[in-house]
């Protein structure tokens, strides 16, 4: 389409074009070339690109799992916070197995005391945490830390990001810079690894995109008071340490009749 939009917007070789086409062939072929890698910044024809994207996003596509009913795990975590109460979660390891596996292995080692729900996203009413760098007192590298464990493959489904749904935390795709390799989206959506977030409010732009992999069954409300306190000014911190004391996994008949 660059090119295309190029051919047709140049004053100069429309002429000559009209007259004589058959000569200046090779001549426009080359030129139209330049302007298209040079205008749309890519070392592809823009029908390539979108070839491309279409394959990329059907392949990713075809990975969601689709029509399949969350079957609870007979355990939910229990996070118990330092100031704003517990939060009780079913785990579904029928739709996301890998991810629930993770999240109970380091349930069960303790990994997650002591960490916090770090990041607090008005705009998306969703808080995460489970970085074990919120234990120190450096907020700058809050949300950069993994567990010593390989990253989870993306376990999509078909099942909403609604409120209160738990999702696995990834990193999003980046283009090249500095030197460093660029992350497809493809490649992203296998960078789950310890963190989750928890939304509050629908998120259709999450859907079928990241591991949902629990739901919160409750404690929602204090989850929404943790969505509520103050942030620091022009960051997704929240003003004060929100702690995560424990998360620990007891048996789900305690918290559903």
């Amino acid at each position: 389409m660059c090119a295309e939009q190029s051919w047709r917007e140049s004053n100069i070789l429309a002429p000559l074009i009209a007259r004589q086409f058959a000569l200046l062939r090779p001549l426009v072929f080359a030129v139209g070339l330049s302007i298209a890698l040079t205008a749309c910044g890519s070392k592809k024809t823009a029908v390539k690109d979108f070839d491309a994207a279409s394959d990329e996003d059907a392949a990713l596509e075809a990975k969601v799992k689709k029509g399949v009913k969350p079957v609870p795990d007979g355990e939910v975590a229990v996070i118990e916070t330092a100031d704003f109460g517990t939060i009780a979660i079913e785990l579904y390891p029928n739709i996301a197995p890998r991810m629930v596996e993770r999240f109970k292995t380091l349930i069960n080692e303790g990994f997650y005391n002591g960490t916090t729900f770090h990041r607090i996203n008005v705009e998306a009413d969703l808080i995460q945490g489970g970085d074990p760098l919120s234990k120190d007192s450096d907020a700058e590298n809050d949300g950069q830390g993994d567990s010593p464990y390989p990253d989870v493959p993306g376990e999509m489904s078909d099942i909403p990001f609604e409120r209160g749904t738990v999702g696995a935390a990834r990193k999003g795709a980046a283009d090249p810079l500095d030197g460093r390799p660029g992350l497809t989206e493809a490649q992203a959506r296998d960078t789950a690894n310890c963190q989750f977030f928890i939304t509050l409010q629908p998120q259709p732009q999450f859907d079928r995109k990241y591991t949902v992999f629990g739901h919160v069954i409750q404690g929602i409300n204090n989850a929404e008071i943790i969505m509520r306190a103050p942030i620091e000014q022009g960051t997704e911190r929240p003003a004060d340490k929100v702690v995560i004391k424990s998360i620990s996994l007891q048996p789900r008949a305690k918290f559903v009749s």
